[in-house]
C-alpha cells in the first residue's frame, strides 16, 4: 500500500471530492440537456460512475477523520480520489470526441 505522512491529508480530499461530484453532475447534465445519443449513453454511465467513485473517496475521507483506523482509510481514500481523476480525464477526452 501507498505510505502517506501523516499530514490530515482526509481535509484536503473531503471538500475536493464533493466539488469533483459537482463537476461530473454538472458534465452529465450538460449531455443530457443537449439530447446527445450514441455513444453520449455510455458517456453518461462513465460520468454517473464517476461521481460514485468521487462518493466513495469522500465517505472514506470522512470515515478517516472520524476513526481510530484513519490511516488506511485514508490511504483508500486517496487511491479512490486519484482513481476518479483518472476517470474524470478519460470522461473528458471521450466527451471531446461524442460532441466533436
Amino acid at each position: 500500500m501507498i505510505k502517506l505522512a501523516n499530514n490530515n491529508l482526509s481535509q484536503h480530499i473531503l471538500p475536493s471530492s464533493a466539488t469533483m461530484i459537482g463537476v461530473c453532475i454538472t458534465a452529465l447534465s450538460i449531455i443530457k440537456l443537449a439530447r446527445f445519443s450514441g455513444l453520449a449513453l455510455w458517456l453518461s454511465h462513465l460520468l454517473a460512475l464517476n461521481s460514485l467513485v468521487f462518493l466513495g473517496s469522500g465517505v472514506l475521507s470522512y470515515a478517516s477523520m472520524r476513526s481510530s483506523r484513519s490511516t488506511r482509510l485514508e490511504q483508500y481514500a486517496d487511491i479512490a480520489f486519484i482513481f476518479g481523476l483518472t476517470l474524470l480525464s478519460l470522461s473528458t477526452v471521450f466527451m471531446a470526441v461524442v460532441i466533436d
